[in-house]
């Protein structure tokens, strides 16, 4: 085996190839480094003293189906300029670590279509091995995201557990990455952002929340010169929330069987956008029944579906316009819910009008968050708390599957 064989296919350079071993299935090859290339690990003199030797073996690229490594005496030198006896340095591996780099290059491309325990098991290693390799690259290149050319942000915070567990994820707008992942949910989760994103001196332009009286705190206390938009996916939810609670009231309110059978299943119905009712199964029909039989289910219907044109003005003073329009009907229409859901949107209606400044959502956010759930659920959970964070940080690059 010659040493430019030994440097195209395992990524060796500056060792020379002694002597290959088979036992087991295992191919080992003993290659040395030459006299003349060892040097101090510290200060680089090569007018160095060698004092013993120890055998270390790494784990390289298989070769075919046969798991693949390499034997070395590694040098321990005394340095005259240094005055102490040390370990010279590998070139091929990390310190500390008991396989090559290009070996972990190798189970990082795996890692990309597999999972951790599928590459550990193909390449006969431990799982920890595998998860240690990973994490080291996404701590890497992840870990510590670049926060000075932020311009625009969403925050909103997913669900990861039973319990109310939460963490509070904050996604670039402009390029679809997270930049940061924070145990918790409310002020205190975002902590050590706002300390990051003060080093960094970065001139946020807008961020896109929720209707949360934490972020709007957070937001005013840290970035006072940023405008905050309301994400009016946020704001239609809570309408369909509200609507819900109204129908279920009604159904129970209903007088007679008939009422009830035809409230009863409209709940999807109610929620669903007008083009998107299947007709085939009728279900524009059984909706302007029920609307029929209930006027104030009627209402509340349609001061929905005209809540979604507050977003689709030419410009901020015709939507301003709009809204108002919304508001004195909604608090017309004598019923509590609604009323309560008008003075609501009353008290954010600068938030939510500054959609018009940008039009931005935290859309892609939800995005990002089912890709979350969807990474949870194909892992079976994350027993590292840390890792998972990691994971999270590079969910960005996912383009096709998503692997535990």
């Amino acid at each position: 085996m010659s040493t430019s064989l030994l440097y195209h296919a395992f990524g060796i350079v500056g060792y020379h190839y002694r002597s290959q071993h088979f036992h087991e299935g295992k191919v080992t090859f003993r290659i040395e480094q030459p006299r003349d290339r060892l040097c101090c690990p510290q200060c680089g003199g090569q007018d160095v003293w060698v004092r013993g030797h120890e055998e270390r073996t790494f784990r390289t690229v298989p070769m075919g189906a046969r798991p693949t490594c390499v034997t070395l005496d590694v040098a321990r030198v005394w340095c005259p300029a240094c005055d102490c006896v040390r370990q010279v340095k590998i070139g091929f591996a990390d310190p500390k670590k008991r396989y090559t780099r290009s070996f972990e290059r190798y189970a990082l491309d795996l890692c990309r279509h597999m999972t951790i325990k599928d590459v550990a098991e193909h390449l006969g290693v431990s799982w920890d091995t595998i998860k240690d390799i990973q994490a080291r690259n996404l701590q890497r290149r992840f870990g510590k995201p670049k926060l000075h050319k932020l311009r625009e942000l969403a925050i909103d915070e997913v669900a990861i557990g039973k319990g109310h567990r939460y963490v509070t994820v904050v996604l670039n707008l402009r390029s679809g990455a997270v930049v940061f992942v924070g145990d918790g949910k409310g002020t205190q989760a975002l902590e050590n952002f706002w300390k990051r994103l003060r080093r960094a001196r970065a001139k946020v332009a807008a961020v896109a929340t929720d209707m949360s009286a934490a972020y709007i705190r957070a937001v005013r206390d840290h970035m006072p010169k940023a405008v905050h938009v309301f994400d009016h996916f946020h704001v239609i939810k809570l309408f369909n929330e509200k609507l819900t609670a109204l129908r279920r009231q009604l159904y129970a309110q209903a007088a007679t069987d008939r009422e009830r059978k035809v409230l009863k299943g409209t709940r999807w119905l109610l929620l669903k956008n007008p083009e998107n009712l299947d007709e085939q199964r009728d279900e524009r029909q059984r909706l302007e029944e029920a609307l029929r039989l209930n006027a104030p289910l009627a209402t509340a219907y349609y001061l929905k579906e005209d809540l979604r044109q507050i977003w689709s003005q030419p410009n901020k003073r015709t939507a301003r316009r709009v809204l108002r329009d919304w508001l004195a009907r909604a608090r017309a229409s004598g019923m509590r819910i609604l009323r309560q859901f008008a003075d609501t949107l009353a008290d954010h209606q600068e938030g939510v009008l500054n959609y018009y400044h940008y039009r931005i959502s935290t859309g892609p956010l939800e995005g990002t968050n089912n890709k979350i759930q969807l990474m949870k659920r194909q892992a079976y959970g994350f027993r590292d708390p840390e890792f998972f964070k990691l994971k999270i940080l590079g969910i960005h690059e996912t383009k096709h599957a998503l692997v535990g």
